[in-house]
């Protein structure tokens, strides 16, 4: 897999120190998988970000099972 594959996951130096984020915003992919670790919900995580998607919360996870979890730090 690439980060082709990945249309909603970026990397930008100037964003949250380069880590991969959500669109651009300043939430990363660490930041969604650590919480769906701690049991948080997609519904859950959707209310806490209203401008994320069901889309995004599970691209980010699924970048994350490609990649590991070192790759979202």
């Amino acid at each position: 897999m690439a980060m082709n594959d990945f249309p909603c996951i970026t990397r930008d130096p100037a964003v949250m120190g380069g880590k991969p984020c959500v669109r651009g915003l300043r939430v990363t992919v660490g930041m969604i998988v650590g919480q769906v670790d701690a049991g948080v919900t997609v519904e859950e995580l959707l209310a806490a970000y209203p401008y994320l998607d069901r889309d995004d919360v599970l691209e980010a996870v699924r970048y994350a099972g490609c990649f590991g979890r070192s790759a979202t730090r």
